[in-house]
């Protein structure tokens, strides 16, 4: 099974979190994932995951900026996790801690 991990990766610490838990998930199983940043133009988005079994949105914070871009392409991810709902504050451009990352990666 392939998952689309679609991340937020802003530059505040939450945002931050996303990048640092997607390349995580793609170290632990390498070939079960693919990852894109909301950056993209939600037609590329479209494209890149439309191959993947489940898609799965990692945003920092409740302004979900992913999840808009992927909404923007008409696909309804699997999963929807937001940072800030898990308890994590967001500190602006604060550094995230790659020990959270990890305690994060493991609940999804």
């Amino acid at each position: 099974m392939t998952f689309a991990l679609v991340t937020c990766s802003g530059i505040s610490n939450t945002g931050k979190l996303t990048t640092q838990a997607a390349l995580t998930l793609l170290q632990r199983k390498p070939g079960q994932y693919v990852w894109m940043h909301a950056r993209q133009s939600a037609a590329t988005l479209e494209t890149e995951v439309m191959d993947a079994d489940r898609v799965i949105v990692l945003d920092g914070c409740s302004d979900c900026c992913a999840n808009k871009k992927l909404a923007a392409s008409g696909i309804e991810p699997h999963c929807h996790i937001i940072a800030t709902g898990l308890g994590i504050k967001k500190n602006g451009m604060a550094d995230s801690s790659t020990t959270r990352s990890r305690q994060w990666s493991v609940r999804s």
